[in-house]
């Protein structure tokens, strides 16, 4: 019941030895995480949290097999973290830090076109699949096993969608927090069609935000599939107006959409089921599913 990770999942963390990423990892690892190893360059050869630290991703895939990384380094040490993990040919990593420069993300976006790795983040709380793998800094203890895939733009509006599903008695088959930065990995497109193409997840909850236009992306991609799992949709700011002048060129690069009700408006005629408030999220998942309860 998952997508990108699950408890076959072989981990490594890029910057294991510092003080967050030790909490953090520590706490991975007491959830059932696989992790099997660490890099810190200067200290390989070392033993951090009981699992081997090497110098470089290379180093540390070819020792132990690692298909996923998740990243407790500085911003401007990012680019050079995922640089590592693509040439490494990691399947997936996971990028916490917030603040990275644009510059750099748009070199990293650049690095990772065509690549075997996809990017999680940056500025995200990471991905986590309920009883078998955390990579990041979820809060385990509110996430149960069950068969709603979530994936979010906002980090901790994603955790009450957690909350929601869990009133719904449905549980969570994969969490996935976009990030939110403005410019991140992988989207709401890439992550639907795992969602969409996943035997055991039975709908799926997108978060979105203001900024951007992941959201109107995403219905597109939706309204067109031929066939599709019930999504339920909300996104963030709609009490508040927009009142930042975009300019011309903000003005086309977001097709003239900039508010919350224009990003609700194109989920509606896509189909998605938009909630006004979050926590009407459970309501709609019970009204969904209660032919099968």
């Amino acid at each position: 019941m998952s997508i990108l990770v699950n408890k076959e999942s072989k981990v490594l963390v890029q910057g294991i030895t510092g003080t967050q990423a030790s909490f953090h990892v520590k706490r991975s690892m007491d959830y059932g995480t696989n992790v099997v190893a660490g890099v810190t360059p200067g200290k390989g050869g070392s033993i951090h949290l009981d699992v081997p630290v090497f110098d470089t991703v290379r180093e540390a895939v070819r020792e132990t097999g690692a298909n996923a990384s998740v990243m407790y380094v500085p911003a401007r040490f990012v680019k050079d973290a995922v640089r590592e993990a693509a040439e490494a040919e990691l399947d997936l990593c996971v990028c916490i830090a917030d603040g990275v420069p644009i510059k750099d993300m748009l070199e990293i976006k650049e690095m990772l076109r065509g690549a075997k790795t996809k990017l999680i983040g940056p500025n995200t709380p990471g991905i986590i699949t309920p009883g078998e793998a955390r990579l990041g800094i979820f809060p385990e203890n509110i996430h149960r096993p069950g068969r709603i895939g979530i994936v979010s733009r906002s980090s901790t509006l994603t955790y009450e969608a957690v909350i929601e599903t869990n009133r719904a008695g449905l549980g969570q088959s994969t969490v996935i927090g976009l990030g939110d930065d403005m410019l991140i990995g992988i989207d709401f497109v890439e992550t639907l069609e795992k969602f969409m193409n996943d035997p055991d997840t039975d709908a799926v909850v997108v978060i979105g935000q203001l900024g951007g236009t992941y959201e109107e992306v995403c219905a597109r991609y939706y309204k067109n599939l031929k066939e599709k799992k019930p999504v339920v949709g909300f996104v963030a700011g709609n009490a508040v107006p927009f009142g930042h002048k975009m300019g011309y060129a903000g003005d086309v690069i977001t097709n003239g959409h900039v508010t919350a009700q224009d990003k609700q408006d194109a989920m509606n005629d896509a189909g998605i089921i938009v909630v006004n408030k979050i926590n009407n999220i459970h309501a709609e998942l019970m009204k969904l599913f209660s032919a099968h309860d």
